[in-house]
């Protein structure tokens, strides 16, 4: 995956969240690092082809350049990419006939703002979203809103994210995550969801180095997890060169270390809690991209301790727990404890960077990217690897 513009932008990504708080899809923004940058309509649909084939599910491409957007509407994108289209390029009369050939051809456009004039009919039919963000996105529709479904973006806590629903939203882009989790004093005393213990108690076992026996009755306990557990191991993204037919069988094939991963990666994604998806969804893409991020290192360990990072770095939003009390139950290495309960150590720069992804901030990837001394052609690469990995295993 060679492609010149991966050098030229800062990419960021966030999820579409629908009313019953599954993701939809995944939005890409594509943000030029330099405003003279030129970028080729042609390779980042090469590009996007390559890392997101139509398997992986819808994409919203969120592009802040106007002449590289101009061009990827004059081309043809593949329809399960979906392309926001500003108020104001709405408008142009030289763009009209290729919306309305997108349009034709099965592709969905959205509508990012409301235009300052109404758009003719024929131009808003085009469109099947407006994109508002927060602060455009009041109970008072200006007059020339086109009468679309709205997605509210821009959104970081589940409170606001509950409001934009309540204000009638079809969808909304963002995170429901900002901040730390913190127990309201007086609450009751949280525990560990039932259905998540096993997976906990498995960690624990593994990490006192416990006999496989004394592992697979534990597991045992709740035939689901086992399945679950199997259908990660054998699928595209891990890469295993034999099929994978037994808990047994696993751990003989990775080892315990390698195991701690696999479990760390059931805890974060085995939640029944339906308003907990669009956190699962974060943390599976933290852990992949953390990953990815320390591919250049030698050691395993740190490898697999900068996935676990990322997995729990949601856990405390997920468990509804403090980390300084999910410490006292769940194995976390020393180097992911320091990042995520001191902020410091050496995995806090990497997941400053996810952050900063994960905000679309510019600034904030420069900053993180010359901290670690990494280029932006190698970052944007790790992030569309974890996305498409995290699509296989999803």
């Amino acid at each position: 995956m060679n492609y010149s513009f991966l050098g030229a932008v800062a990419l960021g990504f966030s999820p579409l969240i629908d009313r019953q708080r599954m993701v939809t899809a995944t939005r890409l923004t594509l943000m030029p690092l330099r405003p003279d940058a030129k970028l080729a309509a042609d390779e980042v649909l090469a590009g996007m082809a390559e890392i997101w084939p139509a398997s992986g599910g819808r994409m919203v491409l969120n592009v802040l350049n106007e002449a590289l957007l101009s061009e990827l509407l004059q081309a043809q994108p593949s329809p399960n990419i979906l392309i926001e289209v500003p108020a104001f390029m709405a408008g142009d009369a030289e763009l009209a006939p290729h919306l309305q050939r997108l349009k034709a051809t099965g592709v969905t456009l959205l509508l990012k703002g409301a235009p300052a004039q109404a758009l003719a009919p024929e131009l808003e039919a085009c469109f099947k979203f407006n994109v508002l963000d927060e602060g455009e996105a009041s109970l008072t529709v200006p007059a020339g809103t086109p009468r679309l479904a709205r997605l509210i973006s821009g959104l970081r806590t589940s409170e606001a994210i509950d409001a934009a629903f309540k204000r009638g939203a079809e969808g909304v882009l963002g995170w429901p995550m900002q901040g730390a989790y913190e127990q309201a004093p007086g609450s009751p005393k949280s525990e560990i969801q039932a259905d998540l213990q096993v997976i906990v108690e498995l960690m624990s076992r593994v990490d006192q180095d416990e006999d496989i026996e004394r592992l697979e009755q534990t597991l045992k306990r709740d035939p689901s997890l086992a399945f679950k557990l199997l259908r990660y191991l054998n699928s595209a993204a891990f890469g295993l060169p034999v099929e994978v037919s037994s808990f047994r069988h696993a751990i003989m094939l990775l080892g315990y270390p390698r195991l701690k991963r696999w479990l760390a990666l059931l805890l974060t994604t085995a939640s029944k809690d339906h308003s907990m998806r669009p956190i699962m969804y974060g943390a599976l893409r933290r852990g992949l991209l953390m990953e990815e991020l320390a591919k250049s290192m030698s050691d395993n360990e740190l490898r697999d301790e900068m996935f676990i990072c990322g997995l729990f770095s949601l856990l405390d939003h997920m468990l509804k727990q403090p980390f300084s009390k999910l410490l006292q139950s769940i194995p976390m290495p020393e180097r992911v404890r320091q990042a995520l309960v001191d902020g410091n150590g050496p995995y806090q720069p990497y997941l400053e960077l996810v952050h900063a992804i994960e905000n679309e901030s510019v600034y904030d990837f420069r900053s993180a990217a010359e901290q670690l001394m990494l280029g932006a052609e190698e970052i944007n690469q790790c992030v569309l690897r974890a996305l498409a990995k995290a699509a296989q295993l999803e």
